[in-house]
């Protein structure tokens, strides 16, 4: 029919255009076409990856990645800050997501790697790093990334909701290493 054809020239349109996104470094990052192969350095990027509905896209992951459940049938590349550069070009990524911190970039910048380094450390980071994974995807963001945040929002009410009234407004630290 006129309308499926339509709706299949607009979807070829859109999986043809080019994503660009300038990434926590202040890098400007562009690529030809919304990445199908991607590996992820972080756990928080492989999570908000997949919440997207792209964890088909990963080809490699960090070894803390462990969820959702797909991701432990991912081949492990290393840690975020000491990845195998050598598996991770021999799986030929067209997206690697990587920490700022990771003192790797660089090396896989100079062998030719499309590599955005994105590293959410705050609440509004958080949505901002989703909203960035969400372009580079080329998800609409009624269907991306504000769609995830939403349930996001939602959940932190919902648990927010749950705290007895005696404890609210408490404080609490917590330190991971």
């Amino acid at each position: 029919s006129l309308l499926a054809a339509v709706l299949m020239f607009g979807m070829a349109t859109a999986w043809a255009q080019s994503v660009q996104i300038t990434d926590a470094r202040g890098t400007r990052v562009q690529l030809p076409k919304p990445p199908q192969r991607i590996v992820s350095l972080l756990p928080s990027l492989t999570e908000s990856l997949c919440a997207l509905g792209a964890c088909e896209r990963l080809v490699g992951v960090d070894r803390y990645s462990n969820w959702p459940a797909h991701v432990k049938t991912v081949p492990v590349v290393g840690g975020g800050l000491d990845p195998n550069i050598e598996s991770i070009v021999a799986l030929k990524p067209d997206l690697v997501l990587a920490s700022v911190a990771s003192r790797s970039v660089a090396r896989m910048e100079a062998l030719g790697l499309k590599v955005v380094a994105l590293e959410p450390r705050t609440h509004e980071e958080a949505r901002t790093v989703l909203h960035q994974i969400g372009v580079l995807l080329a998800l609409p963001p009624a269907q991306g990334a504000e769609r995830v945040w939403a349930g996001i929002e939602a959940d932190l009410a919902k648990a927010a909701a749950s705290v007895p009234p005696g404890i609210r407004g408490q404080r609490v630290y917590f330190e991971a290493s």
